[in-house]
């Protein structure tokens, strides 16, 4: 794990730098830097070339919440541009090569894909795809040999290989993470169906093969706001009469109810008095309980004293095991 810079920065300036698209903050003696300019880092990896993502600033600590993870050195000239562009245009693609065919020829079960060769030219990474573990110590000594300078060796995941080649995503634009995001975590179909968007996995699968990770960017609002709402199987008592829930609609706050008569309302979550059993259970499709809400036994609301009420006590879900109740919320 990289450790955090020690020490109060002049001024914090945020860089995005390195094949992988890195975005860390920096300490500058300057707070000349804008958003574009092409700058010089000393990173916990060496001397590095990158980009300014955010405007310098002033006087911020280090710590949670500004966490220096190296200094910036100073701003890009025409030398370091040349050199830059020499190490991409013909450094990079020939270890490439050179790497690929020493693979093929140790008959390693791995694919390479991506090198990245330091501005300051102290270390070469290369970047492969492989299902286990790889012994490749034979492999870097070639490549030592070869190359005269520090070889690492990083093996990297499906979501990985789509920030290292991948462009454009489904909607139109960059990639997420090529752009601002920093830490991959985990997106979960819990997530999609939360969202009520397809399941369809060719239309909710970035290039990487997996759940796009704009699944998890409004996940706590649609959680939040589905925690207001009452489960379908679930009774809202009302000032006139009560049903059960068969749908919600979490925006609009909008609650549909299947009466004892057979009919159907659709009410505003603001009308509902209380609410028996929040988690319910399975839609009977009909609700056979008291039409008005003094006919119901009870008066307390499970929803606002934060238990249940005992089975029996006017809650459908009552006749129900916990495990059909939890799968039918879930």
């Amino acid at each position: 794990m990289r450790e955090v810079v020690p020490r109060m920065a002049n001024f914090v300036v945020t860089v995005r730098y390195g094949l992988m698209a890195a975005t860390e903050r920096f300490s500058a003696e300057s707070g000349e830097f804008r958003p574009g300019d092409e700058v010089i880092v000393r990173t916990a990896r060496g001397i590095d070339y990158g980009a300014v993502m955010s405007a310098a600033v002033p006087d911020v600590p280090a710590g949670p919440d500004g966490e220096v993870r190296g200094e910036l050195l100073r701003a890009a000239n025409e030398t370091d541009r040349k050199i830059i562009a020499h190490i991409r245009e013909a450094r990079e693609p020939d270890e490439f090569a050179n790497c690929a065919e020493c693979i093929e020829a140790r008959r390693l079960p791995m694919r390479l894909v991506g090198v990245e060769h330091l501005f300051s030219g102290d270390k070469i990474i290369f970047y492969f795809l492989a299902d286990n573990r790889v012994d490749f110590r034979e492999l870097v000594k070639d490549l030592a040999r070869r190359y005269r300078t520090r070889i690492e060796m990083r093996q990297i995941g499906v979501r990985d290989e789509a920030r290292l080649l991948a462009d454009y995503e489904h909607c139109g634009r960059e990639l997420c993470c090529r752009v601002f995001i920093r830490n991959l975590e985990p997106v979960t179909m819990r997530m999609a169906k939360m969202q009520k968007t397809t399941l369809d996995p060719s239309k909710i699968s970035g290039h990487c093969g997996r759940l796009m990770c704009c699944l998890r960017f409004e996940d706590c609002v649609y959680s939040a706001l589905q925690a207001e709402m009452p489960a379908k199987g679930a009774v809202c008592v009302l000032d006139d009469f009560a049903g059960e829930v068969v749908s919600v609609d979490i925006f609009r706050r909008l609650v549909t109810l299947n009466l004892p008569n057979g009919g159907q309302e659709t009410v505003s979550l603001d009308d509902v008095r209380e609410i028996r059993g929040r988690r319910g259970g399975k839609p009977s499709g009909r609700w056979d309980g008291g039409a008005r809400r003094n006919d119901l036994p009870g008066s307390a609301c499970p929803c606002r004293n934060g238990s249940r009420p005992p089975p029996g006590a006017g809650d459908p879900a009552a006749s129900g095991s916990p495990a059909e109740a939890e799968r039918e919320d879930g």
